[in-house]
């Protein structure tokens, strides 16, 4: 059995589910221990970053960074499903809109927004997810949820009786972008539907640096895997780093705490923690990742505001 460790950036393909992933990577890399960090509908496609042997640890930080796409939405139509999967629900024979209304309709999304989750989703209500009641043929009431919208870009324009727009949108864990396909074509006065979607960014982690099931095969058979895996932190790229000397890193082994004086920023670029230049700042900030001499990674820190102790949140100790 495999002990691999670290962040796997894997390139979903279509017709599989988040876990299906996780499932055929299990088989490849011959390991149990692999968590994903954000669902993907079947049929979407992109970055989809699995954490591998001890880096499943960090599968929560990873889920809260935001997610970038790029999609297409078709006006005209509606779906059940909010994209063409499902059945329509809606369809007028024309669509009269102009480039120009439609970027007004997106850059209006831009900011803190409220989404009301589609049936057809993984959500849980009373123990059952939605979808499950939704292939039941039933509608039930949902809560809206505060999502953000960093950054809407319209990359293309389609006209015609349905015309499509194409955009690349930069938001937080939890946005539907199906869901906002339709709420561009409501705030537009006309039904509408997503026909693709692309997750091009996730976890600071881009589409370039993703292999397919084949590459990860080949790694594998090579012995090769390991050089292509991100170690947790820095996958971590959005928490600030901290370094302490030699003596307060072996009273930290020790389990004793550590006094906030004692630690100073890291002032190497490669373990800093800088955000990736479109990422905006995540996370609660008081946390930050914590190294010893030579960059050895101790594990992700808090400060304590009242005694001013620095807590342990996820100690990463080397064998």
């Amino acid at each position: 059995m495999n002990q691999f460790d670290g962040v796997l950036a894997v390139h979903k393909p279509a017709g599989f589910t988040s876990h299906d992933v996780v499932a055929k990577v299990r088989r490849l890399v011959s390991m149990k221990r692999i968590g994903h960090t954000g669902t993907l509908d079947p049929a979407v496609t992109g970055v989809l970053p699995l954490c591998l042997g001890r880096s499943t640890r960090i599968v929560e930080y990873l889920q809260e960074m935001p997610k970038e796409y790029e999609a297409t939405l078709r006006f005209g139509i509606a779906t059940d499903t909010e994209d063409l999967t499902g059945e329509i629900t809606e369809q007028v024979d024309e669509v009269q809109l102009t480039e120009q209304q439609v970027h007004e309709a997106l850059q209006s999304m831009i900011g803190t927004i409220s989404q009301v989750p589609p049936m057809y989703s993984a959500v849980k209500v009373d123990g059952k997810r939605l979808y499950e009641l939704a292939r039941e043929g039933k509608t039930i009431e949902r809560k809206a949820r505060e999502v953000t919208i960093y950054s809407l870009e319209m990359t293309g324009w389609k006209p015609g009786i349905h015309p499509e727009v194409s955009f690349r949108v930069l938001c937080s864990k939890g946005t539907y972008i199906r869901t906002l396909c339709v709420d561009v074509g409501r705030a537009l006065h006309v039904p509408s539907t997503m026909v693709q979607l692309v997750r091009t960014q996730s976890a600071g982690i881009r589409l370039e640096q993703c292999l397919t099931f084949e590459q990860i095969e080949e790694l594998v058979q090579n012995g090769e895997l390991e050089q292509h895996l991100i170690p947790a932190d820095q996958a971590m790229s959005e928490l600030p780093s901290f370094t302490v000397d030699e003596e307060v890193y072996r009273s930290t082994l020790q389990g004793k705490k550590i006094d906030k004086r004692h630690i100073h920023p890291v002032e190497d670029a490669s373990v800093s923690g800088t955000p990736p230049a479109n990422l905006p700042e995540q996370n609660d900030m008081s946390l930050f990742k914590l190294y010893g001499p030579e960059q050895i990674f101790i594990g992700i820190f808090r400060k304590d505001e009242q005694t001013g102790q620095i807590v342990p949140v996820k100690v990463f100790l080397p064998a």
